[in-house]
């Protein structure tokens, strides 16, 4: 629920002021700081560790606690989990979350069956024991409604009850620990001014107790060096400040000191692997400077200062279309623009700010971002590809995949973010085969780590070359060749397998778009009534294309492919092309041309010494590239 709007410039709710917080009310009731572009659904694995220990050396220490006394900690809100159960749902014990049925969870006088997951979702049960659903009432508390103060503090008493320290061996109850601390917190707020008194009344002692143990959890249970250990330091903090603890206030500040550096690297990336998760850990980063200069702490110049490479970074992940590439469990999400940052040009498509310098960006981290150029800003071409260490937290196995805009649309997608339920589906959308990449369907996946061995970037195309080892006894290299005037992607994938095998180069289509194959060589993608279509075709190289060598997968459920989902409440049916091969080696030359809709490519081939060179001419753009004998690929005219 987004109760204010701050207006700086163009800074947007859950990213404003210096730092990224901005509280919300003035008057009655209690102040409520801006929902941050929190992830939806849980952050977490069922039955996996969420300990992510601090790797990088940590932020030099920052001025102690000064003022402990007298300090504040704003409500810090309930991040949209109660938009959908309004304050009248509150007072029948009915929550609503993620798009499922309305459900009464208590006999509407506040007692709770805790217990209940109806839906079988662990998302939806994380986040009834959040308490973060019962936030309209909450704040209708504040304002002096006192049913809705003796509803909502029955509940929390409730849950306090049926859940006693230590509530570890409930996974929902466990995760939900640094939001339902929160949640108590703004409780014992809306007692305050609902009450209109200083000092909490003895009958609500209990509240007091209860952050005691949530304290005492935050303390023995640190998730360490990724956005729930941070969102844990912020709530022990929190505890600290309203109940005057200097101990909890610098253990926290301790935390966020290790954590920093390993959430944020030295170039801007997060270790989250998700694009999503990267803008949510700069605005919650920012929280965090807020938090602890509100209570007087010293937060130190690290938070800021690796802010700032972040807020780089998520520019340079921002596509042509405005969003950031969605990669890893991201939804397709709006990149937010922030005054002053490159993310301000980015989050406004160019109508203000000041362009980033990079027009690509290569990170350590397992990231390129390019894009054709900054102005005229739907009017360009924008890609990503995936690299690096191997999947861990919000990640994927999308190593070497792509994803790609021209023309003022998607061309090239991801499978999505499918949720946190433990099903087919999920397990489809992690896997290689929801990229656009080769993948080798007969082998175990081992999720490996991809290095990226050369790049070469110039005013009219983008070199990149990657190698790994995807399944055992296999090699990969997929090289990668982006043009501009005429938007074009080229790839040349290359692998060999010790045993026979499957090897198809996978081009995932978005769901607004119909595919056709015409032949072993093409196939092509477009939406009725649109002047855009995509031309994809395959060179021979170094092999003959065999009969099948392009194949259309949609809607198949075995086994899964051919969907998208741009949010996990929303599974699409979307196009997939299957470049395939079989035997015990592949070289796949695929082409992806966004064109007019009466647009064409015409091509020959030829040899130049030892470099093969494809001459094309894409709708009367005419350019070649070449294959050296290394396999590099060249922009030749």
């Amino acid at each position: 629920m987004m109760r204010w709007l701050l207006v700086l410039g163009l800074v947007t709710a859950g990213l404003a002021g210096t730092t990224g917080v901005a509280t919300a009310q003035t008057g009655p009731g209690i102040a409520i700081a801006a929902d941050l572009p929190e992830p939806e659904a849980a952050q977490f694995v069922p039955g996996a560790t969420n300990v992510v220990p601090a790797t990088a050396v940590a932020a030099k220490s920052a001025q102690a606690i000064t003022t402990a006394t007298g300090g504040t900690y704003t409500c810090p809100g309930f991040s949209t989990v109660d938009d959908a159960t309004p304050l009248s749902s509150v007072m029948q014990d009915t929550y609503t979350w993620g798009g499922f049925k309305p459900y009464k969870v208590g006999d509407g006088k506040g007692n709770i069956n805790w217990k209940l997951n109806p839906y079988s979702n662990p998302s939806w049960y994380m986040w009834f024991h959040s308490l973060r659903w019962i936030g309209q009432g909450i704040t209708a508390a504040s304002l002096g409604d006192t049913a809705a103060l003796d509803h909502v503090t029955t509940i929390v008493h409730d849950w306090v009850r049926d859940n006693p320290y230590s509530w570890k061996g409930d996974v929902g109850a466990w995760e939900s620990t640094m939001h339902r601390t929160n949640v108590i917190i703004c409780t014992r707020q809306a007692v305050l001014a609902g009450l209109n008194v200083a000092t909490l009344p003895t009958q609500y002692a209990w509240l007091d107790a209860a952050l005691l143990d949530h304290a005492t959890f935050l303390v023995n249970n640190w998730s360490g060096a990724w956005n729930h250990g941070t969102d844990e330091s912020i709530a022990l903090f929190g505890v600290g400040c309203t109940l005057d603890r200097t101990d909890y206030m610098t253990l926290a500040q301790q935390r966020l000191n290790a954590g920093i550096t390993t959430s944020i690297d030295a170039e801007g990336s997060t270790n989250e692997q998700s694009t999503a998760y990267a803008q949510f850990n700069y605005s919650l980063w920012g929280r965090a400077v807020d938090v602890l200069r509100a209570c007087g702490a010293d937060p130190g110049t690290t938070i800021t200062a690796r802010r700032a490479l972040l807020a780089n970074w998520l520019a340079l992940a921002t596509n042509s279309l405005g969003n950031l590439h969605q990669i890893g469990d991201s939804e397709v999400v709006r990149t937010a623009p922030v005054a002053g940052t490159p993310l301000e040009y980015a989050g406004t498509q160019g109508a203000t700010g000041v362009a980033p310098t990079d027009r690509v960006g290569m990170f350590s981290a397992g990231y390129v971002f390019g894009r054709s150029g900054w102005g005229n800003f739907a009017g360009q071409s924008s890609y990503s590809i995936r690299y690096g260490p191997t999947r861990q937290l919000h990640g994927h196995s999308d190593h070497t995949s792509l994803t790609y805009t021209a023309r003022g649309r998607d061309i090239l997608i991801d499978g999505g973010h499918a949720g946190y339920q433990n099903d087919v589906w999920r397990t489809w959308a992690k896997s290689p085969f929801a990229g656009s990449a080769m993948t080798t369907p007969l082998s175990a996946d081992t999720l490996p780590a991809t290095k990226l061995t050369r790049s070469q970037v110039k005013p009219g195309s983008d070199f990149f070359e990657f190698s790994d080892v995807p399944g055992a006894g296999i090699s990969r290299i997929r090289a990668v060749l982006v043009l501009n005037n005429p938007d074009l992607v080229v790839t040349l994938d290359r692998a060999s397998s010790k045993t026979a095998q499957q090897f198809q180069t996978l081009w995932h289509l978005p769901a607004d778009q119909k595919a056709t194959v015409y032949s072993r060589t093409t196939a092509l993608a477009s939406k009725a009534g649109e002047d855009t279509r995509t031309i994809l075709f395959q060179v021979p190289y170094r092999q003959a294309l065999p009969p099948g060598a392009i194949l259309l997968k949609q809607a198949q459920t075995k086994p899964i492919q051919g969907w998208t989902y741009p949010n996990i409440n929303t599974r699409l049916s979307a196009p997939t092309l299957m470049f395939a091969r079989s035997g015990t080696t592949a070289s796949i030359l695929s082409f992806i041309a966004p064109v007019k809709a009466t647009g064409a490519v015409t091509y020959a081939t030829r040899w130049s010494g030892t470099t093969y060179v494809v001459d094309l001419s894409v709708a009367g753009v005419r350019t070649s590239i070449g294959i050296t004998a290394g396999g590099s690929l060249v922009r030749l005219t």
